[in-house]
């Protein structure tokens, strides 16, 4: 059994190195010949949200101690506020390729046949007013919504956070 569970562990790492490798490299292509912008048919946006956005990143996500239940005062204070997250989509419904709910992880795979990251590391994405939107599992994505600061059980794990999702795009560095 333990040897199972090493293949499987390499054979993930192996993915997310490929997956990371690739994209780091990659750069789309129409049928002519000429670039694709990044956003082009990806994912489409749900709405635009109307207050600015804090940007996040998974280390701030990290100060909330899981065990304790302490929070940190700075990730506090983004309690109830519009952030944006970088992450990449696990689907929590039956229909993959169009959700309105999903966890959000920092790295391709997470949750899936593995041992799920700890609650900080997981956030619950419910889309506003149930919003359809396309599944990206190899893709990152960047997610904007309203955070909020609640422990949850979900099917592949505890979870630290809940986002009421307002936007979605492919994820381009900023």
């Amino acid at each position: 059994m333990k040897f199972v569970h090493g293949v499987v562990l390499a054979l993930m790492f192996s993915v997310m190195v490929y997956v990371v490798n690739r994209d780091m490299a990659r750069q789309d292509f129409s049928a002519d010949g000429k670039p694709v912008p990044a956003s082009a048919g990806l994912i489409q946006a749900a709405y635009a949200a109307e207050e600015p956005a804090a940007k996040m990143d998974w280390r701030m996500l990290r100060e909330l101690n899981y065990r304790t239940g302490k929070i940190s005062p700075s990730l506090k204070a983004l309690d109830g506020k519009m952030v944006r997250i970088p992450g990449y989509m696990v689907p929590l419904e039956d229909d993959s390729e169009i959700v309105s709910e999903f966890l959000l992880v920092p790295y391709v795979g997470a949750c899936i046949h593995t041992p799920p990251p700890p609650p900080n590391q997981i956030v619950q994405v419910k889309m506003n007013s149930a919003k359809k939107v396309k599944m990206s599992f190899w893709d990152p994505v960047w997610v904007q919504g309203k955070l909020q600061i609640a422990t949850v059980k979900s099917p592949y794990g505890d979870v630290g956070f809940q986002l009421t999702g307002m936007q979605i795009e492919p994820y381009k560095d900023e």
